[in-house]
């Protein structure tokens, strides 16, 4: 039961970063793939179907941390608080933003809403990199230090941007997807994707590791419980997400979202 909790763990928490990734990665880039008022709404129209969904894996994660290793969600978040924070912050924001942009009368609500999508997913990328920077180092126990913590936060935040950039030219189509492509370059849109998601996927499994999450498990009790209870949620997971982008598999031709 301890081996399947630590990997039902690494299972959501690459599953978050792959999916989740590209979506955060594209609203990092808004303000250099959409030019006008109508080509952000196409940017966003790119992976608005997806980023709830996508979102329901970084839940998973918390609630496999929560039940399956409490003791080491209360070290981890109690540690890196002043990273978690800013990290819950610009999750907000950024998803305020995305909600709340088709809501306003104007170009300035609009612009506005824009703005918290970009500076939210700014938000996630960097603290996520700030946060994997205790760990990569070993350190789970204290935030990284400024210089390590911000090389690494600035890292991980253009590995988000490129994996948004490789998403955007299998989804976009027109200016947007022009600027995408110019980026992208000979690698072409669908190598550049597969290939930054392996290096999205390989960053929690770098970084669990350091956690020792087998030495931290609950009783079995709690365990034997909840293993398979996640071990049958997990199909279900994986079947909607396959719906999802079955659904949505098409380029975005005009802006229908938002």
């Amino acid at each position: 039961m301890d081996t399947l909790a630590v990997c039902l763990l690494a299972f959501f928490a690459t599953g978050y970063f792959v999916l989740a990734g590209a979506d955060i990665g594209t609203g990092m880039l808004l303000p250099y793939l959409g030019g006008d008022d109508g080509e952000r709404r196409l940017v966003i129209a790119a992976f608005a179907p997806f980023f709830l969904g996508n979102e329901v894996w970084l839940v998973a994660t918390a609630g496999v941390l929560v039940g399956c290793f409490p003791v080491l969600e209360g070290e981890l978040l109690s540690a890196q608080l002043t990273v978690v924070v800013p990290l819950i912050a610009g999750w907000m924001v950024r998803d305020a933003g995305l909600w709340l942009r088709g809501r306003g009368g104007g170009r300035r609500w609009r612009a506005g809403c824009d703005g918290a999508v970009v500076c939210g997913s700014w938000a996630v990328a960097l603290a996520w990199g700030w946060l994997l920077a205790a760990l990569f180092s070993g350190t789970p126990e204290r935030t990284a230090a400024a210089p390590v913590g911000a090389v690494t936060a600035l890292a991980v935040a253009a590995l988000f941007a490129a994996h948004g950039l490789g998403f955007a030219a299998l989804r976009l189509t027109g200016r947007p997807w022009e600027r995408a492509h110019r980026l992208v370059g000979r690698t072409g849109a669908g190598r550049s994707s597969a290939l930054t998601a392996v290096l999205m996927g390989a960053l929690p499994l770098f970084a669990g590791p350091a956690l020792h999450p087998a030495a931290h498990t609950a009783d079995r009790a709690t365990l034997v419980l909840l293993v398979p209870v996640l071990l049958a949620f997990c199909p279900l997971l994986l079947a909607a997400q396959a719906w999802t982008w079955h659904t949505f598999r098409h380029r975005v031709t005009h802006p229908s979202y938002l």
